[in-house]
């Protein structure tokens, strides 16, 4: 679940942060959030889920479509992790 919220920034910092948003083909929102997560889980709050975002925003999928497929993906990596730990 999401709770919405209001900031104001500094103008210099909002017009950076768009920029780099941008430069990450990312919404200024998606990276706002991130930029919390990764404090929060810098700091012990949170569990590191960079790891988890790398997966799946690892670039253009070529018109693939991820989606439909994600619980099949994730079940299929679970399994191979689980035969890894078996060994």
């Amino acid at each position: 679940m999401m709770t919405r919220t209001q900031i104001s920034l500094p103008q210099e910092d909002y017009q950076g942060a768009k920029t780099r948003a941008r430069e990450l083909n990312i919404s200024l929102a998606e990276y706002l959030r991130r930029l919390v997560a990764g404090d929060l889980a810098a700091s012990g709050r949170r569990p590191d889920r960079s790891a988890l975002l790398e997966l799946f925003d690892s670039g253009d999928s070529g018109g693939a479509d991820v989606a439909a497929e994600k619980h099949s993906y994730l079940g299929e990596s679970a399994y191979a992790e689980h035969l890894r730990e078996m060994s």
